[in-house]
């Protein structure tokens, strides 16, 4: 997707907007990352229309996969077709969930011959696992309408089968580009969008996760504007070295307030796959968590594997340059020997412990994500090029 000139926006005049292209219940113009499998649906409702014969198809696909979104799409693009062969096209009346669709269908086909209209229809079934009985038999009569004599009913639920398989980092952030260019500002750090991408990518596939990560992660921009500014005074014009007014936007744009950071987005995601690995490192204490930062931060480096002198060697360094006093070498390993205890990390057998190899046992971003706020003296930082998901 090509990429727009940055455009500052500012609090709170547009945060309701955000808000909006960034819910699930947002339908967007175009359904993008999906198209095939709307051709295949479309194909089929038309060939069955065409041909005058009855059919079934089964739609699955895991959660936050864009089923309902494109069979809406698919319903909408059939009526649109049907209007340019017909010079009207009669919609039935919908039926809602206020009656019971299952049984006007049963006395429908349960008419005679000669009430019988000879109309195709089509039957969507939504969130079949509802339907599912002991005996089976609501979902075993539903797609037997298909199969009765002069049936024109169309099914999408089964044989055929259409698989919606789980979004991809790169299909979850053109679909996330996509909402967000309908503002006429940018919103997300790129870096931001792209770790959430990865990380809902690698754990589901679901997008409309991935939209409520997004939400949450302006929730915290919202509240962080809120703690750090004075409100009453936050929309007064400021004076400029010359000493003249500034415009409001320009005077709120300086404070670099106005964009959902990298760092945003990992408390986000953080707090949508928080997991007891995470809860854990949290409880440790201070120089408990510094050693996992440093075997992580190694790790990064592409050392995945050390002694414990190399790695209280690069503690050591850390302490130093966060200003925190160092352990010594005996406390330092016994720390280590509590980490292994816990399985945060694994300790090879040696004499010495000195010499004892330190391999790092949990996920590296399970140790950003639990110390994100801590990440500036443990010198992990958050960036795409340091962090993948």
């Amino acid at each position: 997707m090509q990429q727009r000139p940055p455009k500052l926006w500012n609090y709170p005049g547009q945060m309701k907007s955000v808000k909006e292209v960034l819910h699930v219940s947002m339908s967007p113009s175009a359904i993008v990352c999906r198209e095939e499998e709307q051709k295949r649906l479309l194909e089929f409702c038309k060939l069955c229309v065409e041909q005058e014969k009855a059919g079934s198809m089964y739609v699955c696909g895991c959660p936050g996969t864009g089923k309902t979104l494109s069979m809406e799409r698919v319903k909408e693009l059939l009526v649109a077709w049907a209007n340019e062969i017909l010079e009207k096209c009669h919609l039935q009346k919908k039926i809602n969930g206020t009656c019971s669709p299952f049984q006007q269908l049963q006395d429908l086909f349960s008419q005679n011959k000669q009430s019988y209209s000879g109309k195709m229809m089509l039957i969507v079934v939504d969130e079949m696992d509802y339907l599912i009985t002991r005996d089976r038999a609501v979902l075993h009569d539903l797609f037997m309408l298909t199969t009765l004599p002069l049936s024109r009913c169309i099914l999408i639920g089964k044989p055929r089968i259409i698989t919606f398989r789980a979004y991809t980092t790169d299909q979850i952030l053109i679909i996330l580009q996509q909402r967000l260019a309908a503002l006429a500002h940018d919103v997300l750090d790129p870096q931001a969008l792209e770790l959430c991408a990865r990380k809902v990518a690698a754990v589901s596939g679901d997008m409309r996760r991935a939209l409520s990560i997004c939400r949450s992660a302006v929730e915290m921009l919202e509240i962080e504007v809120k703690d750090s500014l004075d409100f009453p005074n936050l929309f007064q014009s400021e004076k400029t070295s010359t000493g003249q007014l500034a415009p409001v936007s320009e005077s709120f744009a300086s404070k670099d307030v106005n964009i959902v950071r990298f760092d945003h987005m990992a408390m986000a995601l953080s707090k949508a796959f928080k997991s007891p690995v995470v809860e854990t490192i949290q409880s440790l204490p201070q120089h408990q968590q510094i050693i996992l930062c440093t075997a992580a931060k190694c790790y990064q480096q592409g050392k995945k594997e050390m002694t414990v002198a190399e790695l209280n060697k690069v503690y050591s360094d850390t302490c130093k340059s966060a200003l925190v006093p160092a352990v010594g070498m005996l406390e330092f390993s016994n720390m280590c020997r509590v980490l292994g205890d816990q399985g945060l990390i694994k300790l090879s057998q040696s004499r010495e412990d000195r010499l004892r190899r330190v391999t790092l046992k949990i996920d590296r971003n399970d140790v950003v994500f639990a110390l994100q706020e801590k990440v500036a003296w443990c010198g992990l930082k958050c960036s795409e090029d340091e962090l993948e998901c």
